[in-house]
């Protein structure tokens, strides 16, 4: 894979020899010696998506009972610029604190976040609440990659990425009918105090079962302040344009943020201190090409947020039937993880990762083609099908693409910052897809088809470009 066969140095390692380690296995990953280590990386990414979907679904009883309307969108915005800023710094936290140290301080901030929101008499607490959990789930959905290197054996490595990428697919699948349960309950307060106990339980196996901190000559580098400002403030550009009017203010709003993330490479790639590993920025190495393909990938995502309202309004769904729908891209991209992480010959994981960028953009298209008023059934059920198939394209593609990153780097501090720099590609790939997808929608006017036909298709030429970066990656690989 792209950069797995490059030093620090730039400079390839000698060939491998045919016969590699011995590949891991479900059994081996989820048995007694990795079994607590697995559910705590998993844990707490699925801590993180869940609660992204568990709290849109609790937001109309929140409303109802706190008021504080005119926050609504900032509810998810905080939590998410505060994840960002989080995912930045996973690897600094790590060298501090180790592995053990740096999950209980995510999975405590976590909780403290999630007991602020369910004793919260107003919006502005909650508010406050949910800033202090995003950083902490921020922090924990980096972990959940940049630990992997050290929790377990490379063998584990494309399981245990795979096992960690799927948490964001069960979120979705998982958090808006856990949310719609304590809603229906008129006990959304609960349901805030049920994730700070999980938090809570999931911070205490961590301080038990993970390697705490090392002291086997680790750097201690410096905060790089200035690229991760530049950062916060391109996700804070793009975060606030999705609560706008649509119009050309998102239109400006989106000019600004890609600046300033033009800005942030600039600015990481000259500076004495970097947020990306610094062979990211180096010519001939396929790391930046596998972030970018991991954008990209993550972008098509994005299309969750708008599909069950097309179901509803385009297809006549229930509200159940239109959330189902919504989250089939989901659950295309976690039961294929299930398979594309059996794969072990190399050539095979290029070719998972090529027909994955190219069968995401065509699901994309194909479900953007198909939208119309008045669906009938067998139309919806075709629209469930070309969605799944672009969840496939994700599932097959993104262990790869995660290990890769992963094994970019034989130093262990560094291996660390590229494995967490996949979070903090994800997040800001999430960030800046739901900017643009809001600004693609206004498109359409009063039309619902041709917002749909517009956010989709606009989106599908977005991942499509994952066909091109892919195919740089595995170039930069020889």
């Amino acid at each position: 894979m792209a950069a797995s066969s490059m030093e620090d140095t730039g400079k390839p390692h000698p060939a491998p020899t045919q016969k590699g380690p011995r590949p891991g296995s479900w059994g081996d990953l989820f048995g007694r010696e990795h079994l607590t280590a697995a559910l705590i990386l998993a844990g707490g990414v699925a801590l993180y998506a869940m609660n992204l979907y568990l709290t849109a679904a609790l937001m109309p009883s929140i409303v109802q009972e706190v008021g504080g309307e005119r926050y609504y969108a900032w509810v998810a915005t905080g939590f998410l610029m505060a994840a960002v800023i989080a995912s930045m710094l996973v690897s600094r936290f790590l060298g501090m604190l180790g592995a053990s140290g740096a999950y209980v301080l995510g999975f405590l901030v976590f909780a403290v976040g999630a007991a602020l929101n369910a004793l919260s008499p107003t919006m502005e607490l909650l508010l406050v609440g949910r800033v202090v959990q995003g950083f902490g789930g921020g922090l924990l959905a980096g972990l959940g990659y940049a630990v992997i290197r050290g929790a377990l054996p490379d063998r584990l490595w494309a399981r245990a990425a795979g096992l960690v990428s799927a948490m964001w697919g069960v979120g979705t699948l998982v958090g808006p009918t856990l949310g719609g349960v304590f809603a229906q309950l008129g006990a959304w307060r609960w349901a805030f105090g049920l994730l700070a106990a999980v938090a809570l339980v999931l911070a205490l196996l961590a301080r038990r079962a993970l390697p705490g901190r090392t002291h086997s000559g680790a750097r201690r580098e410096a905060v790089p302040v200035l690229s991760l400002v530049v950062l916060a403030l391109a996700a804070a550009a793009f975060s606030v344009t999705s609560t706008l009017p649509q119009g050309w203010g998102t239109f400006g709003g989106v000019a600004v943020g890609a600046v300033l993330v033009i800005a942030f490479v600039v600015v990481d790639r000259r500076g004495s201190a970097t947020v990306l590993p610094r062979l990211t920025y180096r010519r001939g190495n396929g790391l930046k090409w596998i972030y970018l393909t991991v954008a990209v990938l993550c972008a098509g995502v994005m299309t969750e947020n708008f599909i069950p309202l097309f179901g509803q309004r385009l297809g006549g769904l229930n509200p159940l039937a239109a959330g189902f729908l919504g989250a089939a891209v989901s659950a295309g991209w976690v039961v294929s993880q299930l398979f594309s992480v059996n794969i072990t010959a190399e050539r095979s994981k290029l070719l998972a990762i090529r027909c994955g960028s190219f069968l995401l953009p065509a699901g994309l298209f194909a479900y953007g083609l198909l939208q119309t008023t008045g669906a009938s059934w067998p139309l919806v059920a075709l629209w469930a099908a070309v969605l799944i198939l672009a969840g496939v394209g994700i599932g097959v593609a993104y262990p790869h693409l995660s290990v890769a990153a992963m094994r970019s780097t034989d130093d262990e501090q560094e291996g660390a910052k590229a494995a967490a720099a996949l979070n903090t590609t994800q997040l800001i790939a999430y960030t800046v897809a739901s900017a643009l997808a809001g600004t693609l929608i206004s498109l359409g006017g009063s039309s619902l088809v041709v917002s749909a036909r517009s956010m989709v298709l606009g989106l599908a030429v977005v991942t499509a470009l994952g066909t091109v970066t892919a195919a740089l990656a595995q170039r930069s690989s020889h």
